[in-house]
């Protein structure tokens, strides 16, 4: 909401789902990251009850340096 906040403030004709559809395109297409670190970055829950009861890890560690390489490249 913050995000969407800031971007209506600025008179932006742009959405958050934008940015995250964005992200995630970056990741499949540009980068080798694994898709489930991308999942775990955007927060979204595992459909497989089965694998979300034994996938605990929010992958932080690998998080981090996805997020700079994201930055990096947004900010170009």
């Amino acid at each position: 909401m913050t995000l969407l906040k800031i971007l209506r403030d600025k008179g932006d004709d742009y959405t958050v789902h934008g940015f995250r559809s964005s992200f995630r395109d970056w990741v499949a297409e540009k980068t080798n990251y694994p898709g489930e670190v991308a999942e775990a970055a955007l927060a979204h829950a595992i459909a497989n009850k089965v694998e979300a009861a034994y996938r605990r890890t929010d992958y932080l560690d690998k998080r981090k340096p996805m997020m700079a390489d994201w930055a990096k490249f947004v900010a170009r």
